[in-house]
């Protein structure tokens, strides 16, 4: 039977296989202490309610959500990033799938981010794409990997025989939710009395540890300036 644990995250040995650059182009500026301010890109197709938390739970951070990019036009994570003031670009995806990697590598030009954040984005990326930045994607998925990966995770982890349920963060690999965990969070199903109140709970561990978690790997693969 597969372990439930939470990660130690804070002492977590993270893979890294090469250094961002520091850039003085666009958002992107060194800071007084020697680190670099990092720019984060968001991939979102429904809610946003990720992509918001991570905004929020950013501000207090050196670093910024500088883009969403969504495949969906009518996804109400556009809305947010209006509101929020965040630049944004719709781009769907269609056959093949390199047509629409292709117009979001030029999405992400101008930005060349330190990392690519997936919150609750619905396509998988190519292998091509993953390769393309190492070790710098992460997902969040709401189940306790391996256990229920893929679409339905949390009515398949609510309907399922587990005791515990949770959310976990992980590196993007070329699978569907096989890469590194660098998270899981778990609670007791049986706190829960509907799956209303499962859902909810999911989602509040996703919003309150997802920007702890990708500000703790931002820290870990910066490098300060003087060290250099």
């Amino acid at each position: 039977m597969s372990s439930i644990w939470e990660l130690d995250w804070l002492s977590l040995s993270i893979p890294v296989t090469r250094k961002p650059r520091v850039r003085q182009r666009g958002n992107n500026f060194t800071l007084s202490d020697g680190l670099s301010m990092a720019e984060i890109v968001v991939f979102a197709s429904g809610t946003g309610s990720n992509f918001e938390a991570i905004v929020h739970g950013l501000s207090g951070t050196p670093h910024m959500v500088a883009c969403l990019i969504t495949d969906n036009p009518n996804a109400p994570a556009v809305d947010r990033a209006k509101r929020l003031g965040v630049p944004h670009r719709i781009i769907p995806y269609g056959k093949p799938r390199i047509e629409a990697e292709t117009r979001i590598r030029a999405a992400l030009e101008p930005y060349r981010p330190t990392l690519i954040v997936l919150a609750g984005f619905m396509r998988l990326l190519s292998p091509g794409f993953v390769d393309s930045f190492p070790d710098r994607i992460l997902n969040i998925h709401p189940s306790l990997l391996p256990r229920h990966p893929g679409l339905n995770a949390i009515r398949g982890s609510y309907e399922s025989s587990d005791e515990d349920a949770g959310i976990t963060i992980h590196i993007v690999d070329h699978g569907v939710d096989t890469g590194p965990i660098l998270f899981q969070k778990s609670f007791k199903k049986s706190e829960c009395h509907d799956f209303e109140e499962f859902e909810d709970r999911i989602h509040t561990l996703e919003h309150t540890w997802f920007p702890v978690v990708i500000n703790d790997y931002l820290a870990k693969i910066e490098e300060p300036v003087h060290r250099r």
